[in-house]
């Protein structure tokens, strides 16, 4: 009997469908949901949500949020998630060369614009790290190492 996964970020849900296993990135540490799993609420953090099912396993990128486990059903409200295929590997890589950039001159006094710099690139870098290690072989080709 397989567990329901639904992962909805702020815009669109981004996965809906059964699941034998559900892997989340909870922020006291990766954890394995299956199906009847005890109820829990946890946060979420940076990360890479693995959904599998008959031996597939889809690949999703999630910047924070909340996970709620039921016996029946995970839900993800993710403050931003995506599937690793559906990810612009340029765009990824010019948004971490911008954070890098405004970075390296220097510390905003402004807290706020800070901490959207530091997020921006940590969130480009969980991206380009994803497709790195799970996105098909086949689409890598012309992807930069590091």
């Amino acid at each position: 009997m397989p567990i329901r996964c639904e992962i909805v970020s702020q815009d669109r849900t981004v996965f809906e469908g059964e699941a034998d296993i559900v892997i989340l990135p909870g922020s006291a540490g990766e954890m394995g949901i299956l199906p009847n799993h005890a109820p829990l609420i946890t946060t979420l953090n940076y990360g890479v949500i693995r959904v599998r099912r008959h031996g597939e396993e889809q690949v999703f990128t999630v910047a924070g949020g909340i996970a709620e486990v039921q016996p029946d059903v995970v839900t993800v409200l993710a403050d931003a998630a995506e599937n690793v295929e559906e990810i612009d590997v340029e765009r990824a890589e010019a948004a971490r060369r911008r954070a890098e950039e405004a970075m390296a001159k220097g510390v905003p006094k402004d807290t706020d614009a800070y901490l959207a710099i530091e997020a921006a690139l940590r969130r480009s870098r969980l991206r380009l790290d994803a497709v790195r290690r799970y996105r098909r072989a086949k689409q890598l080709k012309g992807m930069p190492e590091e």
